[in-house]
């Protein structure tokens, strides 16, 4: 089952390497996450076009006052305007309008900066919630085996560079829209064929050069956020193995791996740089050569009498002021590479179907379920109602059943035509080697996978039918890894009961044998168990699951190897408090051990998917 798992998650590495969609249908499905917020980057998009019209404007206006200097003779010269209003304006007007346009300037960049990084940051927000939300419709199934470094790299980094899109690409791509509109319109009223030059110096450098440098960069750019998160990934695991690796000598092997991981992310990242610069060069040299050609053109056009003196000054300045907001856009397309790489592996996540669907609570108001009333136990009888929360926690007994089951992972069969009837009210015992199928069996009854043929039922329902909420409340699951939080013991425990009182915990705590210890520690039960719980030994951190277990308290138990790292005396402490909820319970004691089995009512054995 390993070698599939690990062949899946090679097959999705390799998937994650290659875009499934163009950059502007990535794009257009962030955009699409704006909807809510439209009203203020409608804002920013007006207040950053009406700033940077204030930046050219200011340009074009000390324009205007070496033209009204030539006008009155301050330099000896009398030449012919396209507007006369410049023979009438006093200067000190005009610096005034200057000094204005310049305050105006700060202010409107200011409020739409402020507009585009609070809509990025809420949206970075909203979209943690949805990844989150995704990884826990995906877990189990989807996630087994999958490259957990990768996926905190798309939690973390790639969400983070998504504030770039929102902050630095829509509003940006909009501005610089508009106002190359309105510098061509402008830049046209002195001559048709000044505006056609203005548009396509725009177009090439606004459109053109960012449509090429993205296509040839954007399968570089998905390689290199790949590389970074099995980088991540690397990193993470030599660090949680480092006793490992030191304890057998394999550190400067570790270490050469580490070296050579880097240097290959340090070389996409040289040649995304390349790109970069020479796309920097040819954005600088179209806009050198653009403003050349109008100062060029416009002379030729005053030589032909087609044009004042005025515009040709005033053409060429605006021309060589106003390439701010297209070279803003051209300038994206260096990180926008990375950014749409990282959103499409966020999209990628949010679209992701689980391989187990969940049940919602409304919709399905119809379930046949065992009538659990007083002394029902052993009672067939169907009934149809409705399922409450109340009602499942609250019920004595759920009985529970594999009927014909077959069951692979990937291509590799684990049960077959498998079946098992587990009584109400009683421990069984399933005892068998590694690998023969009892966690597998667990994990049907919790739903956490569907079969591929039979049904799994619990209380007489199939699990396919239970809303997967209810069916949480039914059952309770200890595993054979216990995953701790870095948060005290006490809150580690009460993950099984939110609200649970102190009280409680300890009484899951004694069932468990190891109220005992936490109270030799210096804060007791708020004792913080360190990351991963490693302040912690195996058989502690067993016990804290099955602590978690006995607190939640459901109608059936289910217990993957409780006792694998318990010594005896704690195991038969921990046994008898399971024998003790037998009489209230239906429990499943999952062990390769004999000496658990003997607290079983009735034991199975199990071996290659096969029962006796």
């Amino acid at each position: 089952m390993q070698s599939e798992q690990k062949q899946t998650t090679q097959v999705n590495g390799s998937a994650e390497t290659k875009k499934r969609r163009s950059a502007i249908s990535i794009m257009g499905s962030l955009i699409g996450l704006v909807k809510p917020l439209i009203h203020i980057m409608l804002a920013a998009i007006v207040l950053g076009t009406l700033g940077y019209l204030c930046a050219i404007f200011l340009t074009i206006l000390a324009g205007q006052v070496i033209v009204h200097g030539l006008l009155t003779g301050v330099a000896g010269m009398n030449v012919p305007v396209d507007n006369m209003w410049l023979v009438f304006t006093p200067v000190k007007t005009i610096l005034i309008v200057m000094v204005v346009i310049a305050v105006l300037r700060g202010l409107l960049h200011y409020v739409e900066q402020y507009c585009n990084h609070f809509i990025a940051f809420k949206l970075l927000a909203i979209i943690r919630h949805k990844v989150f939300a995704a990884l826990r419709k995906l877990c189990p199934a989807k996630l087994e085996g999958r490259d957990k470094g990768n996926l905190i790299s798309i939690i973390t980094t790639d969400i983070e560079l998504l504030e770039v899109f929102y902050a630095h690409t829509i509003s940006p791509i909009a501005i610089a829209t508009l106002t190359s509109a309105i510098m061509v319109i402008f830049i046209g009223r002195y001559h048709a064929l000044a505006g056609l030059l203005a548009l396509a110096a725009y177009l090439m450098v606004g459109v053109v050069i960012p449509l090429w440098n993205g296509k040839r960069g954007s399968q570089k750019g998905m390689e290199f956020r790949t590389e970074f998160g099995e980088l991540n990934s690397f990193v993470l695991d030599s660090l949680r193995g480092l006793d490992e690796t030191i304890q057998y000598g394999q550190g400067e092997n570790r270490k050469a791996q580490m070296t050579e991981r880097s240097k290959k992310l340090s070389g996409m990242q040289k040649d995304l740089s390349h790109m970069e610069g020479a796309q920097r060069s040819f954005t600088n040299m179209v806009i050198l050569l653009a403003s050349f050609g109008m100062l060029t053109l416009t002379i030729w056009l005053y030589a032909r009498g087609a044009m004042g003196f005025e515009g040709i000054l005033t053409c060429t300045i605006a021309m060589w002021g106003s390439f701010g907001p297209v070279v803003a856009l051209s300038s994206l397309s260096n990180n926008l590479n990375q950014t749409l790489a990282s959103g499409e592996r966020v999209l990628s996540l949010l679209e992701e179907t689980p391989l187990v669907e969940e049940i919602p609570e409304t919709g399905k108001s119809i379930v046949s379920v065992t009538d659990r009333s007083a002394g029902s136990a052993e009672n067939d009888d169907v009934t149809e109602q409705n399922f409450t929360s109340e009602t499942d926690k609250n019920s004595e007994f759920a009985g529970a059943s594999a009927e014909h089951v077959t069951f692979a992972y990937e291509s590799e069969t684990i049960l077959d035509d498998y079946s098992l009837k587990l009584e109400a009210g009683k421990i069984t015992g399933i005892h068998g080697a590694s690998g023969s199928g009892k966690s597998t069996l667990l994990k049907l009854l919790m739903r956490f996978w569907d079969v591929n043929a039979g049904n799994v039922s619990v209380d007489g329902a199939d699990v396919r039918e239970i809303p997967t909420k209810y069916l949480r409340h039914m059952e309770s699951y200890v595993t054979q890894e216990t995953h701790l939080f870095h948060d005290s013991i006490a809150n580690n425990i009460a993950i099984a009961k939110p609200g649970a009182i102190r009280e409680e915990i300890m009484e899951a705590a004694k069932k468990a044998s190891i109220h005992d210890f936490i109270m030799t520690l210096p804060k007791g039960y708020d004792t913080e168990v360190g990351e991963l719980g490693d302040t912690l030994s195996g058989g502690e951190k067993q016990r804290i699951g099955i602590t978690r277990a006995f607190l939640h308290d459901v109608p059936l138990l289910l217990m993957d190897e409780p006792t694998s790292n318990l010594d005896s005396l704690n195991e038969g402490i921990i046994l008898k408090s399971l024998k003790e909820s037998g009489k209230k319970q239906t429990v499943v004691l999952v062990s390769h051990r004999t000496s658990t089995m003997n607290v079983a009512d009735v034991v199975y054995e199990m071996e290659n998917g096969r029962i006796s």
